[in-house]
């Protein structure tokens, strides 16, 4: 993709309660830069939930429904709906969940609300884990890594769930992943999917986590760019569940970034090299696609 100068308008207060170095918040900064003040968001519980701020407190120039752990798809296709029977076509509705809220709790509704094709925007920013309540492991966790439920020897060692791939399989209008070391990348991709109005749109974010993930808040966004240029978090899309595009090939090896994480510390140099044998598969597979 090409560079353009980042959107200057800003849809967020200064002073959200986001821990520091948090990828979400980042990720939510350039999410609306790109989708603009005619935007509610759906929020089901998650670290964000907190972030947004309590009553009449927010952190946010745009409307939120807080809805609960499992029905974020669920109520942003009733917003939808209430929007379309007033006239109103321009205001984009996006769920914003993090990853428990989409692989796990969430996911029935979102099948659901995707598989009828419902007009709206879901947008899963990934910290790889339950953060807000305490760093439990779930299936967006990536092998190796190491959780307050997955203590001592018992880090995971099954892959992470692919979300993208099984969203793409209810052939939805477009689903693409994004991360916030590539903003040029991030706000197009958003921009994109508001433009295909009528249908089913899926955002995955790889949004970096220091508390979760045991690195320095300043390290946030280097970790994110190095899990893109690892080829362990691609950034690609989907349209219509069968064209690819591939908008980046990686050249690092995974050890890089794993070494700089204190989640993986635990890891020897042979389970780091089984690490990289997943992410080479799962990127041969991700090339024939393309």
């Amino acid at each position: 993709m090409k560079p353009f100068d980042i959107p200057q308008n800003d849809y967020m207060y200064s002073g959200h309660v986001g821990c520091p170095g948090c990828g979400a918040a980042i990720a939510m900064k350039f999410a609306l830069k790109a989708l603009g003040e005619k935007t509610i968001i759906v929020m089901p519980a998650c670290c964000w939930g907190v972030m947004s701020g309590s009553h009449p407190q927010t952190a946010l120039k745009v409307p939120i429904l807080h809805t609960a752990f499992a029905s974020g798809a669920a109520a942003a296709s009733g917003l939808r709906a209430a929007l379309d029977m007033r006239g109103d076509t321009e205001t984009t509705v996006m769920t914003w969940a993090g990853d428990g809220g989409t692989f796990d709790i969430g996911f029935q509704a979102l099948s659901g609300a995707v598989e009828r094709n419902e007009d709206f925007i879901y947008a899963c920013y990934d910290n790889e884990a339950y953060m807000n309540t305490g760093v439990q492991r779930s299936s967006a966790t990536p092998a190796g890594a190491r959780t307050t439920t997955t203590p001592g020897k018992d880090w995971k060692r099954t892959r992470k769930k692919n979300i993208v791939e099984a969203l793409a399989a209810h052939r939805i209008t477009y689903a693409a992943t994004a991360s916030i070391a590539f903003p040029e990348d991030m706000i197009l991709k958003f921009k994109k999917a508001k433009s295909l109005k009528g249908g089913s749109r899926f955002i995955h974010i790889f949004a970096s986590c220091p508390t979760g993930w045991r690195m320095p808040s300043e390290m946030s966004v280097k970790i994110a760019r190095l899990a893109v240029r690892t080829n362990l978090f691609p950034l690609y899309e989907v349209e219509e569940g069968v064209r690819y595009t591939l908008n980046y090939t990686g050249d690092r090896p995974v050890k890089d970034y794993l070494k700089l994480q204190g989640r993986f510390a635990h890891l020897t140099d042979q389970d780091m090299d089984a690490i990289q044998k997943m992410v080479d598969e799962d990127w041969k597979q991700l090339q024939k696609k393309i």
